[in-house]
């Protein structure tokens, strides 16, 4: 008996201290896991700024900044937005990854939500505005202000009424912001289309706060804790800002014109040509990223410059081909600059137009100007030897001044001291003699006869 007694006392001490330490952990793990989870997580904050028309670098700084906050694993995006509009294919770009964003998105208008501003602002799941800001007129307008054909209209209505649908406001708004619906008859009447105050987007709720500060628009979407992420420009940003600056551009136009006509001058010069192309590939790559130049527009200066060697270099004389390169290299020099659908001008003005015909004529003009007064002078510079012909006109070394004295050399044969394509130098008895061919370019070390005098030149063929 005494032993079954012991035996029960030892089991119940022994159940006694299992539970009372069973209860003390089960206390502490409560006690952390409520600690743990009263500790709010710290979320991130990605903000960038679109203050600016909404164009293809409006859209590659939208691109940017989200794909940013994706890789730093941002729990919301802010969008400080002013901006009085656009193109409507660069709104739709920018709305369509706005819509499809991971992280939440808020848009904080600072001023204007204008146009395709509209359109973006409401593609967020937020929208807070500073007092005196402005949101709506989302009509498709040109350059000039005046508005575009219904079929642009009717797509941009579409587009802001889905749009407003699936964001939670009243899409009947969306609508009245392209075309005039009498939908808010305080606020436009049948003629005008619909523009929100601040205070009156708030009270349609196309506002779902009036604020001054991010953090004041953070605090009233019930962000916080928060740390903020700023998009910075990149150094490819900054290098396209570089060569985008009309100065650069306009000595990049200098470069590309220097050399195609040096290279036009001495064929086969590998530095003119060089110089040409890269100078076209810095003045065609930042407007090509920037979404100003297409490919088109590339290619018609191309297809100039191809034409302009023709004639030079394979053609006699000077007529259609030359006319129709030079024109072609213009146009996409100057084309590239303006804002346009393969000839559709609506989105841009006459000025815009001028300005840019004006950016490309100026440094043209400054090219012949410089040649005229400097090119001798040129000729004659070190990096240039080689490049460019530097021999002068004397007797000795076989240049006459008179036609007559070269009629005598009709029907003679040489040799080619340097390509002819079609101009170059040919030796005849010892003497040399500019010259120009008539058919096939002429390599040198080929033999040649002379068929006929152009001037102060020898017109040769392949003997």
């Amino acid at each position: 008996m005494k032993l079954g007694w012991r035996l029960r006392q030892t089991f119940s001490i022994h159940l006694g201290k299992l539970t009372l330490a069973l209860a003390l952990y089960f206390f502490s793990y409560n006690a952390t896991a409520k600690a743990v989870g009263d500790t709010p997580t710290v979320k991130k904050v990605y903000v960038f700024e679109i203050n600016q028309s909404i164009f293809p670098a409006a859209w590659r700084l939208t691109k940017n900044a989200l794909t940013e906050a994706n890789r730093l694993g941002a729990d919301v995006v802010l969008l400080k937005l002013n901006t009085y509009g656009g193109d409507l294919a660069s709104a739709d770009s920018i709305h369509s990854a706005l819509m499809r964003a991971r992280p939440l998105t808020i848009c904080w208008i600072t001023q204007n939500a204008a146009s395709a501003g509209a359109l973006v602002a409401i593609s967020c799941d937020s929208i807070y505005m500073r007092s005196g800001a402005l949101i709506g007129s989302a009509s498709v307008v040109n350059q000039e202000g005046a508005v575009m054909p219904d079929k642009y209209q009717s797509y941009m209505r579409a587009m802001m009424r889905s749009t407003a649908e699936r964001q939670g406001r009243d899409p009947k708004i969306a609508e009245g912001m392209v075309t005039p619906n009498n939908y808010l008859p305080e606020i436009a009447d049948s003629n005008k289309v619909i523009a929100l105050t601040a205070e009156e987007a708030l009270r349609y709720n196309y506002c779902d706060g009036i604020v001054e500060t991010v953090e004041a628009a953070l605090a009233h979407a019930g962000i916080e804790p928060y740390e903020l992420f700023h998009h910075h420009e990149d150094w490819l940003d900054r290098i396209i800002a570089f060569l985008l600056n009309p100065f650069v551009s306009s000595l990049l136009l200098l470069l590309i014109l220097g050399g195609i006509y040096f290279e036009f001058q001495n064929p086969g010069s590998i530095f003119p040509i060089a110089t040409a192309a890269v100078a076209a590939i810095l003045y065609f790559a930042p407007l090509y990223l920037e979404g100003l130049a297409e490919h088109w527009e590339i290619l018609l200066f191309i297809a100039g410059v191809i034409l302009l060697g023709v004639e030079l270099l394979i053609l006699p004389g000077f007529g259609i081909a030359g006319i129709a390169g030079i024109g072609l290299i213009l146009a996409g020099l100057t084309l590239a600059l303006i804002r346009n659908l393969t000839f559709d001008f609506s989105f841009t003005g006459t000025e815009e137009i001028l300005l840019a015909l004006l950016r490309v004529l100026l440094p043209l003009g400054l090219f012949f100007a410089l040649f005229l007064l400097f090119g001798h002078r040129i000729s004659r510079l070190r990096l240039l030897r080689g490049i460019v012909l530097t021999d002068t006109l004397q007797e000795a070394v076989g240049y006459l001044d008179r036609p007559e004295q070269l009629k005598q050399l009709i029907g003679k044969t040489g040799v080619a001291v340097t390509p002819l394509r079609p101009a170059g130098i040919v030796e005849l008895d010892g003497e040399q003699h500019d010259a120009m061919v008539d058919g096939a370019m002429i390599e040198k070390g080929q033999a040649i006869r002379v068929v006929n005098i152009s001037g102060n030149l020898l017109v040769v063929r392949k003997a």
